[in-house]
Order: structure tokens, then C-alpha cells, then sequence
């Protein structure tokens, strides 16, 4: 197999999805509307009696709720895009494409690396507010935010890809990110730390492979500045728990996408 006979596809099918995007643009209002909404009200309604117990005491909510809020974007984001994973097997576009002699990794990672992209074009915008909210950057502390987001869109979209990949109905992939995604995200340390949970929460989110992701990010927006921030994991613990689960979700992909083409 040849360099261009896996990269090929994989750009096809991410391209593809980009511009599917740009055609339903209406898309990015929800996707980053809600949760920046969520954003302003929890974090203005809870913004004067919130404390962060292993944070100096003038980090406020609306400041702890931001790096859960571009989390939640990335997760609505990689939602969205695996969603069409539905709709292309409805469309008989997918069977297409898994009878096509193209290597079956080509295929997830395509897919993946489409609706990664988008994930990280709607976190970099909400970037932009990092500076209203307290957040500088060095070149370094950039670097390292725009890697973890990589990483967080690369594992949640090859979550979203797997869950897609056995549904065959919109409505039934809805249920399952209601019951499994969305429960995922509030106990990864985007609304409450784990250090104030009850003993059982706590222990639920040491298992979530992104609060690891959240409390890489977290961490990068605050390593330019004087402030130091205590997580669930350290920085290089929370890294590699983040790039390991991503791994995990692209093999398993790639997994389904060998069984069904069998």
C-alpha cells in the first residue's frame, strides 16, 4: 500500500465533510451558540460564590466554565459530523465507499479527520474571547493549547465515529448522546472539579478519559500566567490519558469499519 492510496481517500472524505459544513452553515450558530450561551448564564449566575478549591481565590466561575465550554463545543461539533455517518449509509454513499479498494483505516481516518477539523475551527473561534476572560498566550502556551485541542476533537470525534458507526437512525444516535456524551462532559471536570464532588463523583471522573482532556486544557490556558492550577492530573499525565484514548477511538474505528466491510 502506498503512501497516496491511504492519504488520498482520507483527504476526500475529510474534504467532503468540510464542505458539507460550509453548506449547512447554519450549523456553527447551534453548535457555538448554545453552549456559549450556557456559558454566560452559569458562569454570570454562579460567578461571585464559586471557588476553586486548588486555585488562588480570584479565579471565577465564568473563568473555570471556559475551558468546559470550548469542550462542549468540540463535543457538539464531532456530534454533528459523525451524525452524517447516518445519513451517508441511508444515502447508500457509505456502501460505496466500503467496497471501494481503499484501505479501511483510509476511511475512519478520513471521516475523523473531518470532523476534527471543524471541531477545531469552532474551538479556535471561541479562542478569540480568551483575553475578555483572563487568558494570555506565549507562543509556547498556543502551541500547546491548539495540540490538546486537537487531541480532545480527534478522540471525541472517533467516540462519536464508533458510537455512529453501529446506529441506523438519527434518532437512536440522539438517545445514546443524551444517556452516554452529554453525561461524559459533565463529569469531566467542566462544571465542577472533582476535588468538590461527592466520593462517588469523584471517582467517576478519574476514569473519564476527558477530564484528562479538559485538565490538559485548562492547564495550557494558565501556563502563561502567574497563577497555578492543581487538576485532576498533571500536565504530562493528563496529555498522555488524552492522546491514548484518541488513539484508542481511531483503532477501534477502524476495527468496525474492517468488520462491516467483511
Amino acid at each position: 500500500m502506498t503512501g497516496a492510496a491511504f492519504i488520498l481517500p482520507a483527504l476526500s472524505l475529510g474534504s467532503r465533510e468540510l464542505v458539507r459544513f460550509y453548506r449547512q452553515r447554519s450549523r456553527m450558530i447551534g453548535v457555538i451558540g448554545s453552549p456559549l450561551l450556557f456559558w454566560f448564564l452559569i458562569g454570570s449566575g454562579l460567578k461571585t460564590s464559586f471557588r476553586y478549591p486548588s486555585a488562588p481565590p480570584d479565579v471565577n466561575y465564568m473563568e473555570y466554565f471556559y475551558p468546559g465550554t470550548i469542550v462542549l463545543i468540540i463535543l457538539f461539533t464531532s456530534i454533528f459530523s459523525t451524525i452524517s455517518i447516518i445519513e451517508d449509509r441511508r444515502e447508500g454513499f457509505l456502501q460505496s465507499v466500503i467496497v471501494a479498494p481503499v484501505p479501511r483505516s483510509s476511511i475512519a481516518l478520513g471521516k475523523i479527520a473531518g470532523g476534527t477539523a471543524l471541531s477545531m475551527i469552532q474551538a479556535i473561534l471561541l479562542l478569540f474571547l480568551a483575553p475578555l476572560v483572563g487568558f494570555s498566550f506565549s507562543a509556547g502556551s498556543l502551541l500547546l493549547v491548539l495540540a490538546t485541542l486537537f487531541v480532545i476533537s480527534f478522540g471525541l470525534t472517533g467516540l462519536g465515529f464508533m458510537i455512529a458507526w453501529r446506529m441506523d437512525s438519527t434518532q437512536g444516535f440522539h438517545a445514546i448522546m443524551n444517556l452516554f456524551l452529554i453525561p461524559l462532559w459533565l463529569l469531566s471536570g467542566s462544571l465542577f472539579p472533582a476535588s468538590g464532588a461527592a466520593g462517588w463523583l469523584g471517582s467517576l471522573m478519574t476514569i473519564n478519559p476527558l477530564a484528562y482532556g479538559v485538565s490538559a486544557l485548562r492547564q495550557g490556558l494558565y501556563l502563561n500566567g502567574t497563577e497555578s492550577i492543581r487538576d485532576i492530573a498533571s500536565l504530562p499525565v493528563a496529555l498522555f490519558v488524552s492522546g491514548a484514548f484518541s488513539l484508542a477511538m481511531y483503532w477501534i474505528s477502524v476495527a468496525q469499519v474492517s468488520a462491516r466491510s467483511r
